[in-house]
């Protein structure tokens, strides 16, 4: 098994955190995992993505050549990382996947061997109380959808995060929760 990961957004979007809870979830199932981020010059504001890389075998590299795996939150990086996936996964066993927040990437995109999956994560966010929980909606889209981490492990993630936070640790539990809802 090898899942590799793009997850890419605005800085702001909580794209980093997003990225560190699926490495931290997945090192809590004794998988091998390497994170690497990349902000944007502007940070706040600007593109930032991360790619995490999930593997039964040791990783030899944090850096991804092909994607089985993107998570998009915005129109500007959908552009930059739509063409990292490879026309077929090297896994036959398990397809591509796409999870796209839909409040800001208008485009239906259909790819050939890439599932796609529609999310307006921004506005569910938004009616939770707090846009900044769009990110952990998509993450638990992708945790539903893929089986590699489970829901302990995540929300373990969440309440280290978030330590000292009440507030912030119930919100962000009860958007991973509505993100499973939602696949």
């Amino acid at each position: 098994m090898k899942e590799q990961i793009i997850c890419a957004g605005f800085g702001g979007q909580g794209v980093m955190i997003l990225g560190k809870l699926i490495a931290y979830s997945a090192m809590n199932r004794c998988l091998n995992v390497t994170w690497m981020p990349s902000y944007g010059a502007e940070v706040r504001g600007g593109t930032a993505h991360c790619m995490v890389v999930i593997s039964d075998e040791e990783v030899a590299s944090p850096i991804i050549e092909y994607c089985t795996a993107a998570i998009i939150m915005n129109k500007p990086s959908l552009g930059k990382f739509i063409n990292m996936f490879k026309a077929h996964n090297r896994q036959p066993q398990a397809q591509n996947l796409l999870l796209l927040n839909s409040s800001l990437v208008d485009e239906d995109i259909k790819k050939k061997g890439v599932e796609t999956i529609r999310i307006p994560v921004t506005e569910i966010a938004h009616q939770m109380g707090d846009a900044r929980a769009a990110n952990m909606i998509i993450l638990g889209a992708y945790s539903k959808k893929r089986s590699i981490m489970c829901r302990k492990d995540i929300v373990k993630g969440i309440r280290i995060a978030f330590a000292g936070n009440k507030d912030a640790i119930d919100l962000n539990i009860r958007a991973l929760d509505k993100g499973a809802s939602l696949v």
